[in-house]
């Protein structure tokens, strides 16, 4: 279930656990390559170092931590709209070095014009990803995902109509619709109530597997990382220690071992599960400092 980098990590861990599944290897081309990331606003104690990982094209990677560890910092860096203090991120083999419609943003809040429709919404992101289509083009591909996301009764609205969980829907449907090599989520779920979250979160899943989709998300929600991830980074704190100060990093990389066709329903239901799931609680409650 676990790597070798987290049986070393881990030793208080049950044996039975940490030899549950193999190691997952990752090829030498991997679709995104985070290399040695670090992040210091004050010199002597950055808020993360050290922050290597690798998403393999077409997989789901959660990355789960208290506030403050850095995380959204590591997405923002992905998706260009900050600048690490050292280190390089690639993807398909290019340096990330600013803002790119070839990777698509969900944030926690939906970011919606309010003054456009849903359609309209979605249509504005199209045509900034295919400014030579035809209107016919653009009305295809937005009709399109408006309905992958269940929201073609609603495509006429603007975003005061919609409720909250409709908006997210908006949100996820317009960073589909430019078709985006990777997709990066901030905690896009954060804000719904429970029923909701959940029926999107299926949504979701169903969307990536039909598109394939690269997916690196933020959340704090155990079960959520769970059910969508098919690896977990669990992100430790920058701690001060008796040795002095230790900077946030990747403490930990966990392989989900649950069948990739998992759903919210039956999720508790599956072998693993808890002994997953406990792992993960018990590193967000024991171990998420750095040492």
């Amino acid at each position: 279930m676990w790597s070798e980098a987290a049986n070393r990590q881990n030793k208080a861990a049950p044996m039975a656990m940490l030899t549950a599944a193999p190691k997952k290897e990752h090829s030498m081309q991997a679709f995104l390559k985070v290399e040695g990331l670090s992040k210091a606003f004050v010199p002597a104690k950055p808020v993360f170092a050290n922050v290597s990982f690798t998403i393999d094209k077409g997989e789901f990677v959660c990355i789960i931590g208290h506030s403050g560890c850095g995380k959204t910092t590591v997405l923002n860096v992905l998706a260009g709209l900050d600048t690490a203090t050292s280190g390089h991120c690639f993807m398909d083999n290019r340096e990330i070095s600013g803002p790119s419609l070839e990777r698509g943003v969900v944030f926690q809040s939906h970011a919606l014009m309010p003054w456009l429709s849903v359609r309209k919404n979605i249509a504005f992101a199209v045509l900034s990803r295919w400014p030579d289509w035809s209107a016919t083009q653009v009305k295809a591909q937005v009709e399109t995902f408006v309905s992958l996301v269940g929201l073609s009764a609603a495509i006429d609205k603007k975003p005061a109509q919609l409720s909250g969980g409709m908006k997210q829907r908006v949100g996820i449907a317009r960073a589909f619709a430019i078709q985006p090599k990777m997709l990066l989520l901030d905690e896009p779920f954060g804000a719904l109530d429970a029923l909701t979250r959940g029926t999107i979160q299926d949504e979701l899943m169903g969307i990536v597997r039909d598109t394939q989709q690269t997916v690196f998300m933020i959340t704090h929600d155990v079960d959520e990382a769970i059910l969508l991830a098919d690896r977990i980074l669990l992100m430790s704190n920058g701690t001060e220690n008796p040795d002095g100060y230790a900077p946030g990093r990747i403490a930990e990389e966990v392989v989900n071992p649950l069948p990739r066709q998992r759903s919210r329903a039956d999720l508790h239901h599956l072998p693993g599960y808890y002994d997953l799931r406990n792992h993960i609680v018990d590193f967000l409650v024991k171990r998420a400092k750095a040492h």
